[in-house]
């Protein structure tokens, strides 16, 4: 119903910069909230940025004032600008929409399935 895909990952050094991009599409009445999760090796998904509707923006204390998140509403689609990259960065980047699908009424979570970011030192 609902398809979620991320776009923009790649190889950088570090101190460079990155943008990423998710959109979703499909049996969308309304996304409620976007954002950003990374997952390095080893280790689980943690939350980067989130960004509802309205504009409100949450950040993980790890990348505020690194990472900028953005939203354009009418095409339900979300954005992640990194810059200042460091190889701690490094980790596979999932986007995830918070959707209302037709015919119903609650939010469910859909995601996509992840765009790697390298960071070189």
């Amino acid at each position: 119903q609902v398809q979620v895909v991320e776009s923009g990952g790649g190889l950088v050094q570090a101190g460079g910069s990155l943008r990423l991009s998710c959109v979703a599409s499909g049996s969308i009445v309304s996304v409620v909230a976007m954002g950003w999760y990374r997952q390095a090796p080893g280790n689980q998904r943690d939350l980067v940025a989130t960004i509802t509707s309205g504009g409100n923006t949450n950040y993980a204390a790890s990348v505020k004032g690194q990472f900028t998140i953005s939203r354009d509403n009418a095409a339900n689609t979300v954005y992640l600008q990194m810059n200042s990259l460091k190889p701690e960065d490094t980790a596979v980047y999932y986007c995830n929409a918070a959707v209302v699908v037709t015919g119903t009424y609650r939010p469910n979570d859909y995601w996509g399935q992840g765009t790697q970011v390298t960071v070189s030192s």
